[in-house]
């Protein structure tokens, strides 16, 4: 292959489909299914956030990359089945996108007589609600919590749920409440640890989750980013840990809780100054 040679969408298609051939696929390629895939889909997307927190724009188009294969392996998938096919799914995406901004699209079609209508960021997320709320309803979706995917990481379907419940007036009108809820949610986190009762324990663990989660959308945080870079940081002052007892010849396992504690905190405070 040319290394001047500039490949299309169409030219990944038909790898896939070679992939997937029934004579001279790959054997790993052929014996996926839709099911199978759906974790490596997950940590694509994963890398492709971490890649855009990182700013590595390089790194993020061969994340990208990998993620649209992802697509592209479930449009072959359905191909096969009899399911769909790749210009389905992107008919149906353009559909979709269509009917959700009519401010943009007022004609109804992509190519139609479209003078943009000017409506501020309020407006737009209003008419954007109440489209999807009319396309759950036609979908047999009922009430207001209807179609939150159950496969979402647990921290952003919280956020999921806690937005749908606010539009509909099922919110903290400040975030103080939000703050005294986690406060209620640890003592009573610490009531059940204190009666060795476990299943009570990991209720009231599910409920301060939950109240964190509420705190960050007051915040206008993501949990889920807030959460990679806390553990990034844990990650940078642990290897700073460990970096030190390296240099004094000795291992975490070697070293006392308060001989760890302290390195910590020096780990602390060296990114601070």
């Amino acid at each position: 292959m040319s290394e001047s040679t500039q490949f299309s969408v169409e030219d990944l298609q038909f790898l896939m489909a070679q992939l997937r051939h029934p004579e001279g696929g790959c054997p790993w390629d052929l014996k996926q299914s839709f099911a199978s895939i759906v974790p490596s889909t997950i940590e694509e997307a994963y890398e492709v956030a971490e890649a855009i927190e990182r700013e590595d724009f390089a790194h993020l188009k061969e994340e990208l990359g990998d993620l649209l294969f992802q697509v592209i392996f479930y449009a072959q998938l359905g191909r096969e089945e009899g399911h769909f096919d790749f210009p389905q799914i992107v008919d149906t995406l353009v559909r979709k996108l269509v009917r959700r901004h009519p401010h943009v699209f007022p004609s109804g079609e992509l190519y139609g007589d479209n003078t943009n209508t000017r409506i501020d960021e309020e407006q737009v997320k209003a008419n954007w609600e109440a489209i999807k709320a009319s396309e759950r309803a036609a979908k047999g979706e009922s009430g207001t919590l209807g179609g939150v995917a159950v496969g979402l990481p647990a921290l952003t379907r919280a956020l999921k749920l806690q937005k749908r419940a606010a539009q509909v007036g099922f919110d903290w009108p400040e975030i103080d409440g939000v703050l005294a809820k986690i406060e209620e949610e640890v003592r009573e986190l610490r009531e059940a640890v204190a009666a060795e009762d476990s299943e009570h324990a990991r209720e009231e663990l599910g409920d301060l989750l939950f109240a964190c989660v509420n705190a960050a959308r007051h915040l206008k945080q993501d949990p889920e980013a807030a959460l990679r870079g806390c553990n990034r940081k844990f990650e940078r002052r642990f290897d700073a840990v460990e970096s030190s007892l390296k240099a004094a010849g000795k291992q975490p396992a070697d070293a006392t809780l308060e001989e760890l504690d302290r390195l910590w905190d020096a780990a602390k405070e060296a990114e601070r100054r």
